[in-house]
């Protein structure tokens, strides 16, 4: 049955293909002939593939080796969970969060503040310029706030996806510029 479509089909296609006679007293050479229909058989065909496309493509380069950077013990810390006091060794909280702009740059740290054992406290957003790592050997040290704690009972509460209030010690922090793009 197949076999039998595919002779039809065939025959159809080449009917088709067959230009009318011209007419009388015409020129053959100004009369237009139709482009041939492809048949099954010939649609199913690949097409010549231009030798710039069969060409063996080249194997990626290889990446760059990635740059190693070593940092000593001594010299680097983790901030986050450190605990934060004031220059007269008051408890400001813990520093719980960083806030970087688009570009990657620390702006500000997120402090939760106040409370006991994370009740009643709030988290507010100081300036990183504000903080001073200078003591921070171990886990056991803490961060530095160059802010009173009646400075920072008085900042506003940080909220997340609202805009953010960054408390500064010298007002020098510049807002943080989003494009609504």
């Amino acid at each position: 049955m197949i076999i039998t479509s595919l002779t039809l089909a065939t025959a159809w296609a080449a009917d088709q293909a067959v230009p009318p006679p011209p007419a009388a007293g015409a020129p053959s050479e100004l009369t237009p002939t139709p482009a041939p229909s492809p048949t099954p058989q010939q649609s199913a065909t690949p097409q010549a593939v231009p030798k710039e496309a069969s060409k063996p493509k080249e194997p990626p380069k290889e990446a760059p080796p990635a740059s190693v950077t070593i940092l000593s013990a001594r010299e680097v810390h983790g901030v986050l969970g450190r605990d934060v006091r004031s220059a007269a060794n008051e408890d400001m909280g813990k520093i719980i969060d960083v806030i970087v702009d688009r570009s990657g740059a620390v702006r500000a740290a997120v402090i939760d503040f106040g409370g006991f054992l994370g009740v009643g406290s709030r988290k507010i957003v100081v300036d990183w310029n504000a903080l001073r790592f200078g003591r921070v050997a171990d886990k056991t040290d803490s961060v530095t706030l160059e802010l009173t704690k009646d400075q920072v009972k008085a900042a506003p509460e940080y909220k997340e996806d609202t805009p953010v209030v960054v408390l500064g010690a010298t007002g020098s922090l510049q807002p943080l510029q989003f494009d609504d793009q």
